[in-house]
């Protein structure tokens, strides 16, 4: 059993609790530009190629979250390249979508924007690795404002409308809100097995596999102490960790349950923890 996660891990699919499944499948594929891959009843898989992104699940009763609880922050979509971003950023002004947001965080150039039932939504793209800064053992991010008008220049006056995008888009990371960050370091750090990137942000901290910048970042923006959402609420459900085997799989599920974390019965290929926050994790072997 190793100490840390295997380098390899990613993040998979977002599951998200909805109450408008058509009005939110419309956002995701006409302003994200996702593509359906499965659709079923109450339940829509989107994705980019054949890559899935982002499961809804319809719940009609679920009760709204509340401002001050743990839950999603935003979940971000890595695209391949600065002209892939700069589509995204096209076609959020061809369907007229506001943006929350626009950043440079010097390792990634980031569009945040809302989906219709509030769930947070950042669009980024890398710079490469080579360009990244560091302090010490820690890596340099920061936030800076982002220059939209040289970001449309990418694109020399392409329409995007009806455009999916590449391929190549993953899902880069999560951001969550947690009740306390040492007890969110311990499960994401100590036992998942994750490094700790940056603590730079008041509040905050990020963690990843790999050498990445961050696959799971953690705040406490919402309140140090707050409870997690009424059961089944409208907003996150889960989301997947991906590693690139059941060797893999099997050593994180053991390193989980050393430290008496929460684990449902793992099955060939999947299993289900919880962090101290009662966000739902499911691990997984990555398909492919």
């Amino acid at each position: 059993m190793t100490a840390s996660i295997d380098p390899a891990a990613s993040i998979g699919r977002v599951t998200l609790t909805v109450r408008d499944l058509e009005g939110v499948r419309d956002f995701y594929e006409r302003v994200v530009g996702l593509r359906e891959m499965e659709t079923g009843e109450g339940r829509a898989l989107l994705g980019a190629g054949d890559t899935p992104l982002v499961e809804l699940v319809e719940d009609l009763e679920a009760p709204p979250r509340p401002p001050r609880t743990t839950g999603l922050f935003h979940l971000a979509l890595l695209v391949p390249d600065r002209a892939e971003l700069a589509r995204s950023l096209q076609r959020m002004v061809e369907t007229r979508w506001p943006l929350a947001g626009a950043s440079d965080h010097l390792v990634s150039e980031a569009l945040y924007l809302g989906d219709p039932e509030g769930n947070g939504v950042e669009i980024y793209r890398d710079r490469p690795s080579e360009e990244w800064q560091r302090d010490g053992d820690e890596l340099r991010m920061a936030t800076l404002p982002l220059d939209l008008d040289d970001l449309l220049g990418e694109l020399d006056g392409e329409a995007v409308a009806g455009i999916a995008v590449s391929q190549g888009t993953s899902m880069g990371h999560v951001h969550l809100n947690v009740a306390d960050l040492t007890a969110s370091e311990r499960f994401y750090a100590d036992l998942l097995g994750l490094d700790v990137t940056a603590r730079t942000y008041p509040g905050a901290l990020f963690l990843a596999a790999g050498g990445y910048h961050h696959h799971i970042g953690l705040n406490t923006w919402r309140g140090e102490g707050v409870p997690p959402p009424p059961p089944r609420a409208l907003g996150l459900r889960s989301f997947e960790l991906t590693l690139p085997s059941t060797e893999a799989l099997a050593d994180t599920v053991a390193r989980l349950r050393a430290g008496e974390a929460e684990v449902d019965d793992a099955t060939e290929g999947e299993a289900l923890s919880r962090d101290p926050a009662a966000i739902a994790v499911r691990l997984a072997v990555a398909s492919g």
